[in-house]
């Protein structure tokens, strides 16, 4: 008998723990400007599951005669539901940018086909960056 008991007990522990609800990101959690080596990423929560997105990012490489870099750049309007947003950077097609929130201030950035989000050669917007400043972060269309 102890053992059913034990048993009973052990599934209804697993089947709890898989129902949790999903961890849902507030705008304050979400607003501001995170960094990953060169590359920064601004977003800024608009409400009804809309996210503000600016992305800065650079390929840095040497050159024969000196240091190099190329550049790409994406601003739009990006959809959140619970802890992950899908982005669809403008004028391109087959790109979908995944913006997963992380606890401790992080995101992580995947890119769904990386030669499709038109940001130029070898630029990418993959990886794990840090919030650097909160609140509402300044866009350049904002100048």
């Amino acid at each position: 008998m102890k053992i059913i008991l034990a048993l009973l007990f052990a599934v209804v522990l697993s089947t709890s723990a898989l129902t949790q609800a999903p961890r849902i990101v507030t705008g304050a959690e979400a607003n501001g400007t995170y960094r990953s080596g060169r590359n920064e990423i601004k977003i800024l929560a608009l409400g009804q599951n809309k996210l503000r997105i600016q992305m800065n990012l650079t390929y840095e490489y040497k050159s024969p005669s000196r240091p190099m870099a190329n550049v790409g750049e994406a601003t739009g309007e990006a959809t959140i539901e619970n802890d992950t947003a899908a982005f669809q950077p403008p004028d391109t097609q087959n790109c979908t940018i995944t913006i997963k929130f992380l606890r401790g201030n992080k995101i992580k950035v995947t890119e769904d086909a990386t030669i499709n989000c038109g940001f130029g050669l070898n630029v990418s917007s993959e990886g794990t960056y840090t919030k650097i400043k909160g609140g509402k972060p300044k866009f350049d269309s904002d100048n």
